[in-house]
């Protein structure tokens, strides 16, 4: 293979975003560089080049040097790829240990009798995920609460917000949960000034759901998080099976009571300052 494009289309067919697979093969072309050299190289944004690294790293495929200024060297691509693979087992296990966990609910019958069928789907594009969101907070009444990558809420006023601010404004609660880093400290301060009530979980990587009146749920099977466009390939399971959302709610009270404020994080995040590069 020696075209660039077809390299590159092979990556993000791996399960890279377009971004991380041309930083990545940016790096196994030309070899180890500072976060300045790959801004200047791939004609975009130093911020943008650190994000992207971040995310190549926690996926096994980039390491940084320990002087400075840092130098990224990629990981040989058979040993990133392996990894990959494992983190797909990985994940594979984890939907086995939901589902018998799910199978054990039943066991124990709290699944009531009922005149009325639920009703369950598998949405499998980002932006199905959102348009059923925002068609849900519209007729949601009470309270409707999230645990979401930090990455979503850093769009999230761009398409939600206004639908937020309403929901709120008529007496409604929201809640959200994550794991609050720097690059994303504006966007929460955003949201705390809306009225939204978000609490910090630190390198939370359990189950990603929204909840809405305690009667809709909505649950990652698997979605790349990391990234956000509205034609990310997702598989996120609906439903409006009381039962289930009881058992998400059961899951985010647990985790709302060991959670910190996100008004006490991000104090600390801007007292800390930006990380180190």
């Amino acid at each position: 293979m020696t075209d660039d494009s077809e390299f590159i289309t092979k990556l993000i067919n791996f399960g890279l975003s377009e971004k991380e697979a041309q930083l990545y093969f940016h790096l196994l072309k030309y070899g180890p560089k500072t976060p300045s050299l790959l801004a200047k190289s791939l004609k975009t944004y130093r911020e943008d080049v650190h994000r992207t690294l971040n995310l190549l790293i926690d996926k096994g495929m980039v390491n940084p040097s320990l002087d400075s200024p840092t130098v990224y060297s990629p990981v040989e691509l058979d040993i990133a790829l392996d990894a990959a693979l494992k983190r797909h087992e990985t994940e594979l296990r984890m939907m086995d240990q939901r589902k018998q966990e799910l199978q054990e609910l039943s066991k124990q019958q709290l699944f009531r009798p009922s005149d009325e069928f639920s009703t369950f789907k598998i949405l499998k594009r980002s932006g199905d995920v959102l348009s059923m969101i925002l068609s849900t907070v519209a007729s949601t009444e009470r309270e409707w609460v999230a645990v979401m990558p930090a990455i979503t809420l850093s769009y999230h006023p761009y398409v939600v917000a206004e639908e937020d601010i309403k929901f709120i404004d008529r007496g409604g609660r929201i809640r959200f949960i994550a794991d609050i880093t720097y690059p994303y400290v504006e966007a929460f301060q955003q949201h705390l000034n809306a009225g939204i009530d978000i609490r910090h979980f630190d390198k939370y990587a359990g189950l990603l759901f929204f909840v809405f009146d305690r009667k809709i749920g909505m649950s990652a099977i698997s979605a790349d998080v990391k990234r956000v466009s509205l034609d990310e390939p997702v598989n996120v399971l609906w439903t409006d099976d009381p039962v289930y959302a009881e058992y998400l709610i059961s899951t985010f009270e647990l985790l709302w009571k060991r959670a910190t404020p996100a008004s006490q994080r991000i104090e600390e995040l801007l007292k800390a300052g930006p990380p180190d590069i």
